[in-house]
């Protein structure tokens, strides 16, 4: 009986966590989805009002955003297709993996880290692009 209460009580413990994350799911997609709107609509200062604090202050301002996001990230600036992966939590953070694909075809893997904002949403805390799974024709 109390193995049978233990082996309960770690299923809970395990469980909690895929609930809040699963819970979250839609808000950080609504996030991402936001910005990338924003980009496509060439309004920076919205795009940059769905970054951290971190990410703002590093910036300072939209226009410097979105001279990075130009220069660094085209295929978030422009996608021409998105969709959303899994999420994930790594190191006490939740990562939203989003597959996009450009205007010329090219398929791009994005790691998208975020950050709860205090007020109950999310924010965007950084994205690193990772090597695009190969898909065959």
């Amino acid at each position: 009986m109390r193995r049978l209460c233990l082996a309960l009580l770690a299923t809970l413990a395990l469980a909690a966590p895929l609930r809040a994350q699963e819970a979250a799911a839609p808000a950080i997609r609504d996030v991402i989805q936001g910005q990338i709107d924003a980009f496509l609509a060439d309004d920076v200062e919205r795009a940059f009002s769905y970054a951290s604090p971190g990410i703002q202050g590093v910036f300072r301002t939209p226009e410097n955003f979105g001279r990075m996001v130009r220069q660094g990230y085209p295929m978030v600036w422009r996608p021409d297709e998105l969709r959303f992966l899994e999420l994930e939590e790594r190191g006490g953070a939740l990562h939203q993996r989003v597959l996009i694909e450009d205007g010329e075809g090219v398929r791009h893997l994005l790691d998208y880290r975020m950050e709860p904002d205090g007020a109950g949403g999310w924010v965007i805390d950084g994205v690193r692009i990772l090597e695009a799974p190969e898909v065959a024709a």
